[in-house]
C-alpha cells in the first residue's frame, strides 16, 4: 500500500511508514494512492464481520503486512459486537456502543494498537492524541499496559461529560491525560505544534493515534459494510447514511467504504452548532468560526482535520457533489430528536440523535435510512436524563470508574509547556 501527503504529494510512504509518521511533513494528511476495489459484494455481505473484516482490510494490507498478520490483528481488535437495530420501517440505528469505552472509536483505536504493536516490537513510542471525547477513553484503553508506549491525551477542560472523563483519566500506569484550558481545536493545534517540532518529535519517537492516523480510517470501512449486511436485503437499493460529524474521519472512512464498493445510495454529514462543512457545501467558502460548546460535545470541532481526504476522494473517485449533504442540527432539534426516538422505543444519545433527526428530515420515501450510534447514552448521562426526563443505569464500564478519582494534569493551550510536561513523563 502506498499513500501521498496531501500537502507535499512528492512524500510517498507505505502503510507501515504513515502508522508510524502519523502526520506528514507540512502536517500534511496520508492518503492512498489507489483504493481497492472488491468483487461479489453479495457474497461479501453473508460472510460474518470479522470473517468480511479480515477480507476488507487484506485487500488493503495484505501485500505489505501478511495475510496471516492481518487476520490476527483483526480477530484481537474486533473482539466485541456491534448491531444494527430497526427503529421504524424505514429508518435503523448502526449501534457501535458495545466495546469495551462503549465507543465506535474502540474500532480504530484497538487496530491502530494491534498495528503499532506489530510494527514498532520493541521500539519505544510516545502516542500523543487529542480529544473531543471518546478517542481519549478508546486509546487509552487500547494501549494501555503496554510497556515500550506512553499515551498522552489532550482535551478541553470542563467540555467532555465527567464519565467520558472519568473513563480515560483514571488509569494511570503509561496513561498520561492533561485537561487543556481551551477548545478540542486548540487541543489538536497542540498535536500539530508537536509533529512541527523536529527534534521533540524525533526524542519521543512520537505518533499520533487521532482519526489523523491512516490505521484508524482503514479499521472504520469495516463497520459500513456490517450496517449494509444487517439491513434486509430487499432495502438496499437506496441507502441513505447518516454520520454524526466532528473531526470528519467517520464520514472519510464511510466514503472510502463506498470507493470500494459497498452499495450506499448517499451520505449526509450530520453536524452540531459548528456546522464549518455544511456553511463550506453550502456557499463555497471554508470559514471556521469560533467553536460552540453543545451537549453533543464530541462533535464541538470547527476546524475538522479530515476534510481534505473527503475532498480528495470526491476528487479522484469522480463522484458528483450531491453524495454528500451538509445537515445542521441546533441544540433544539437535538432535543427533539432524541426524544422522537425515545418515543418509538429506541433509547439513544445526543451524537446519535443529531445524525437521525437529519436523516428523518430528508430520507425520501424510496430510501432507507441508516444513522450511526456512536456512543452510549449513558456516557452523557447528565443530558440524556433532563431531555428525556428519565433514570439511566450505568453500564459496568461506567460504573467501575463512577466513584474513582482524575488524574490529569491541568495545562494552558501552550506548546511550550505541553512539551515540559511530555519531557518530564
Amino acid at each position: 500500500m502506498e499513500l501521498y501527503n496531501l500537502k507535499k504529494n512528492e512524500q510517498r510512504v507505505s502503510f507501515s511508514q504513515a502508522v508510524k509518521l502519523g502526520l506528514g511533513d507540512n502536517q500534511g494528511l496520508f492518503f492512498p494512492t489507489q483504493v481497492p476495489a472488491l468483487t461479489d459484494i453479495d457474497a461479501l455481505l453473508k460472510q460474518d464481520f470479522v470473517s468480511r473484516s479480515v477480507t476488507i482490510l487484506d485487500a488493503w494490507l495484505g501485500d505489505e503486512l501478511g495475510s496471516d498478520n492481518v487476520e490476527t490483528m483483526v480477530r484481537k481488535a474486533f473482539n466485541f459486537p456491534l448491531a444494527v437495530t430497526a427503529v421504524n420501517s424505514q429508518t435503523y440505528a448502526l449501534e457501535l456502543t458495545h466495546g469495551p469505552t462503549l465507543a465506535f472509536k474502540d474500532f480504530g483505536a484497538r487496530f491502530m494498537a494491534q498495528c503499532l504493536n506489530l510494527l514498532c516490537k520493541d521500539e519505544r513510542a510516545t502516542i500523543l492524541t487529542a480529544t473531543s471525547g471518546d478517542t481519549g477513553a478508546a486509546v487509552a484503553h487500547a494501549f494501555y499496559g503496554l510497556d515500550n508506549i506512553k499515551v498522552a491525551v489532550l482535551y478541553p477542560k470542563g467540555k467532555i461529560s465527567l464519565l467520558q472523563e472519568k473513563l480515560f483519566c483514571t488509569l494511570g500506569g503509561n496513561i498520561h491525560t492533561f485537561s487543556v484550558e481551551g477548545s478540542f481545536d486548540d487541543c489538536q493545534q497542540l498535536v500539530k505544534d508537536s509533529f512541527d517540532d523536529l527534534e521533540f518529535k524525533q526524542e519521543i519517537r512520537l505518533n499520533s493515534a487521532n482519526s489523523i492516523n491512516i490505521s484508524r480510517l482503514l479499521a472504520q470501512i469495516c463497520y459500513y459494510f456490517e450496517a449494509v449486511a444487517q439491513v434486509p436485503a430487499d432495502k438496499r437499493d437506496n441507502l441513505v447514511i447518516s454520520v454524526p460529524s466532528g473531526n470528519f474521519g467517520d464520514l472519510t472512512a464511510g466514503l472510502l467504504a463506498k470507493a470500494m464498493g459497498l452499495p450506499v445510495k448517499r451520505f449526509m454529514a450530520a453536524t452540531n452548532e459548528n456546522d464549518t462543512v455544511p456553511r463550506y457545501l453550502a456557499t463555497g467558502e471554508w470559514q471556521p468560526q469560533p467553536t460552540i460548546s453543545t451537549r453533543a460535545n464530541a462533535m464541538d470541532v470547527s476546524a475538522p482535520n479530515n476534510w481534505p481526504r473527503i475532498e480528495e476522494l470526491m476528487k479522484v473517485q469522480g463522484w458528483d457533489k450531491s453524495l454528500v449533504s451538509g445537515i445542521k442540527v441546533t441544540e433544539s432539534e437535538m432535543c427533539q430528536g432524541l426524544k422522537d426516538l425515545h418515543a418509538q422505543g429506541y433509547l439513544c444519545e445526543p451524537h446519535g440523535a443529531i445524525a437521525a433527526f437529519a436523516l428523518k428530515n430528508t430520507l425520501m420515501a424510496d430510501e432507507t435510512g441508516i444513522f450511526l450510534c456512536t456512543a452510549h447514552p449513558a456516557k452523557f448521562q447528565e443530558s440524556v436524563e433532563d431531555i428525556l426526563n428519565i433514570k439511566l443505569e450505568l453500564p459496568q464500564p461506567l460504573a467501575d470508574v463512577a466513584d474513582k478519582a482524575i488524574l490529569s494534569k491541568e495545562i494552558s493551550a501552550d506548546f511550550s509547556e505541553l512539551k515540559q510536561s511530555i519531557l518530564a513523563i
